[in-house]
């Protein structure tokens, strides 16, 4: 029988300071700094009935990791996060080893926190600092600058976090080569363990859509990330994925349990979720879950007997085998083959040509035994997804 996929925890924290021009996730801003009005013993409440909900779906499946996202999640206590764990605990679901990650605004707000977070049970920070340069800080809308960006790295050190991700972009307004490289040196000499270093992009529904900001042009861009990544290498951060750096035995398990399709559990206000479901009779289904998005009728949801569900859909057969793809093939590494009949359900022969039409283009690797991208694949993995589409 197929074995189900290892299985994460995605928890969603809607509110920040200020919502930045460029985010287009679900977050909301309060207006001030402290989030002290924030609703969070009855968030809290409403988390744990929903949690209990989605672990009926699990089919009895360890959590191996758990990411706390938002909005900003370093606003909620330690205190917060401590019942939080505890109950994944008490209810005996969290794998002993679970990676289990908060993301923190570098703001002053938050550092005195680290050390109370550590302790309740948090052992990754990631950290969003986007850029340590004033000028591209402030174009971003961030409420820190650089300065605080590197005492929240001593202070997570000293709180004990010997893991921890730095967020840096890359294109940004006003940006060249040499700014880029600087964002990233400084980043270096905080000596990470994971580093996520990606490009900005215009999303729909967000301030910067509606009002483009001056981008670099493509030929700036393409110098920004040939140099940077060798920059990024050369100091022992390796890339295993399109944008994600890390230490050796640091990547990211949570990020892995995505880009190998492994399945989520999404709680929390428009918080999504995958899972794959086995039925009695032996055939298994793929299915994406969301959540209701606004947090007050989130919270609103806990006396409804609807539940916190806002959606479900099926992933339909037909479009499993690009769905797959588009995730397996952003890893450096790849995946087995094998996978692809355990998580598509379709017959590798059915691919056998398309990976030879790809390889003959030069953007797959030759190895007959995995789905792995090659330099140029990566760098035009939209032509190579459209090769395996036609599968």
């Amino acid at each position: 029988m197929r074995p189900l996929p290892e299985l994460a925890l995605y928890v969603h924290v809607p509110w920040c300071v200020r919502k930045c021009p460029y985010c287009d996730f679900n977050s909301h801003g309060i207006g001030s700094g402290s989030g002290a009005d924030l609703p969070e013993s009855a968030y809290l409440a409403a988390l744990l009935m929903d949690l209990d909900e989605e672990l009926t779906r699990s089919d009895g499946r360890l959590i191996h990791s758990v990411f706390i996202g938002g909005g900003t999640p370093s606003l909620m206590s330690a205190d917060f996060y401590a019942r939080l764990l505890d109950t994944l605990e008490r209810r005996g679901v969290l794998a002993p080893d679970a990676e289990i990650t908060l993301e923190a605004n570098p703001g002053t707000v938050e550092q005195g926190r680290f050390t109370a977070y550590r302790r309740a049970g948090i052992n990754r920070l990631s950290l969003g600092v986007q850029s340590f340069q004033a000028a591209q800080l402030a174009a971003l809308g961030r409420i820190h600058d650089g300065d605080e960006a590197r005492r929240a790295v001593d202070s997570a050190r000293q709180a004990g976090f010997d893991n921890f991700n730095i967020d840096l972009m890359h294109g940004l307004p006003g940006q060249d080569a040499e700014l880029a490289l600087a964002d990233i040196d400084t980043a270096l000499s905080l000596a990470p363990t994971h580093l996520s270093w990606y490009q900005l992009t215009i999303e729909p529904n967000t301030e910067f859509h509606s009002r483009p900001p001056p981008l670099p042009e493509d030929e700036t861009l393409w110098a920004i990330q040939d140099a940077g990544h060798a920059r990024l290498e050369a100091a022992g951060l390796g890339r295993y994925e399109i944008s994600a750096y890390a230490r050796p035995g640091h990547a990211s398990r949570h990020n892995l349990t995505y880009w190998r399709f492994g399945d989520y559990l999404g709680i929390g206000a428009g918080a999504h979720g995958k899972l794959t479901r086995r039925e009695p009779d032996g055939t298994w289904h793929v299915e994406r879950r969301w959540k209701t998005r606004q947090p007050e009728a989130y919270l609103r949801r806990a006396d409804d007997p609807r539940g916190f569900e806002a959606g479900r859909e099926p992933v339909a057969l037909e479009t499993l085998p690009l769905e797959f793809a588009m995730n397996a093939l952003r890893l450096v590494d790849g995946v087995p083959l094998s996978l692809w009949e355990a998580h598509t359900g379709r017959p590798l022969d059915e691919l056998t040509p398309h990976l030879a039409a790809a390889r003959a283009r030069g953007l797959l690797v030759e190895d007959a035994g995995r789905l792995q991208a090659s330099p140029q694949g990566l760098l035009f993995l939209n032509d190579l997804l459209a090769l395996i589409d036609d599968a």
